[in-house]
C-alpha cells in the first residue's frame, strides 16, 4: 500500500486515495496482478511444453528438429525458401 508522510505526527501513513500523484493506484495494482498472474501461466505453460519435448525423445524423435520445424511454420512460404537459397549458397562457399 502506498504510505505518504504525516509532519502533524511525524509517521508514515497509508495513502488512501485511489489517485496518488496522478496515478490511479486500482488500475496500477490491476495491471500489476494480471501481468503476475499471466507470468505464472507462461510458467506452468513452460513446463508442459517440456514435458511434450520429453515426450517426443522419449519416442524417438529429434527434439532439435523439431524446434526448427516450430519456427519455420511461423514463416511464410517465400521466407522458408529464401532462407533454403541462403543455406545452400553458405555451404557451397564452405565447400560442403
Amino acid at each position: 500500500m502506498l504510505a505518504t508522510y504525516d509532519n502533524s505526527t511525524s509517521k508514515h501513513v497509508p495513502h488512501t486515495d485511489p489517485a496518488v500523484g496522478g496515478i490511479a493506484a486500482d488500475r496500477l495494482r490491476s495491471i500489476i496482478e494480471r501481468v503476475e498472474r499471466l507470468e505464472g501461466e507462461r510458467k506452468a505453460l513452460a513446463g508442459d511444453i517440456k514435458d511434450i519435448f520429453g515426450e517426443a525423445k522419449s519416442a524417438g524423435f529429434d527434439v532439435k528438429t523439431i524446434k526448427q520445424i516450430l519456427k519455420l511454420r511461423k514463416l511464410e512460404p517465400a521466407q522458408i525458401e529464401e532462407l533454403e537459397t541462403l543455406l545452400q549458397i553458405y555451404l557451397r562457399a564452405l565447400g560442403m
